[in-house]
């Protein structure tokens, strides 16, 4: 029998309310980015970050101060930044066009 969309829902409520009692058995954490630690690591402003590496200004600003936490392709982006800065903007670079 196919799960409803009502199955889900009741089973995703289940794993959550689970993890809120301590059993992350059922759960995916996500690691939080610090974003702020990866643009020091380039030695760039925030304006100088987000133009660099096409990222809104105001969303490099969100990431910082926790009003936002980035999406997974934006997490992705900020590991290859912190682990190869030059490398990442020499590419970012060439599909500018």
């Amino acid at each position: 029998m196919a799960r409803t969309a009502f199955d889900m829902m009741m089973e995703g409520i289940g794993d959550a309310i689970a993890y809120a009692e301590g059993d992350t058995t059922r759960a995916r954490v996500i690691a939080p980015v610090d974003a702020k630690a990866v643009r020091a690591c380039t030695k760039k402003s925030q304006a100088e970050f987000a133009k660099t590496y096409h990222l809104p200004l105001g969303t490099v600003r969100d990431w910082e101060q926790k009003r936002r936490t980035p999406d997974a392709p934006a997490r992705v982006l900020l590991a290859m930044i912190a682990a190869e800065p030059e490398t990442v903007e020499r590419l970012v670079a060439k599909i500018e066009g």
